[in-house]
């Protein structure tokens, strides 16, 4: 099997990260992680990066210069497929139309339920029964593209925010792989 490139952006522990290179690492995953980007350096999950020999790169998508010499790293690194695993910026319009590639995203609750952050907050407040996590495309407005794969939990009465966040984080690892498989399929 040949397997596609992919490149992953996180901004925290890197734990979706180090989930997909697991996967990659099985024979019949169809991409291989050629690329881990930052938006700081003191991302946890460069450890992982490091841990497996990816290359990674600190980067600021702030300017236009970044942004055209980011793209054209990605494009000499023959990159097919973004992965956002706890990206915590928004990309700009600019890139993700550059890129006209795949930008994939996975988000800590059952879009379109509670785009943006404070999730599992909100989750409580709101006397939820149901949450999870959802894959989805990345287009140019907050957690809005076409939907890939979602996962669901319950949410028990005694559950805390930091008890929602495990629960889901479990489902996200596997949502995480399956998309990706189902987009390669």
């Amino acid at each position: 099997m040949v397997k596609k490139n992919a490149c992953v952006f996180i901004s925290g522990s890197g734990t979706n990260l180090k989930a997909l290179i697991k996967s990659s690492r099985e024979y019949n995953f169809p991409i291989n992680i050629s690329y881990i980007v930052s938006n700081t350096k003191k991302a946890k999950g460069i450890k992982f990066a490091k841990l497996h020999k990816i290359p990674f790169h600190i980067l600021s998508l702030k300017r236009i210069i970044d942004l055209e010499f980011f793209l054209k790293e990605l494009k000499s690194k023959n990159i097919f497929i973004i992965c956002l695993a706890g990206y915590m910026k928004i990309l700009n319009k600019k890139f993700i139309n550059k890129f006209n590639k795949k930008i994939i995203n996975i988000h800590p609750s059952l879009l379109p339920k509670y785009k943006g952050l404070n999730t599992f907050q909100r989750v409580l407040k709101n006397k939820e029964k149901l949450t999870g996590c959802t894959v989805h495309y990345v287009n140019d407005k907050l957690d809005s593209g076409k939907i890939i794969l979602q996962k669901r939990i319950n949410v028990e009465p005694n559950d805390s925010e930091q008890a929602l966040r495990v629960k889901v984080q479990a489902k996200e690892y596997k949502a995480y792989s399956e998309s990706i498989i189902h987009i390669f399929r």
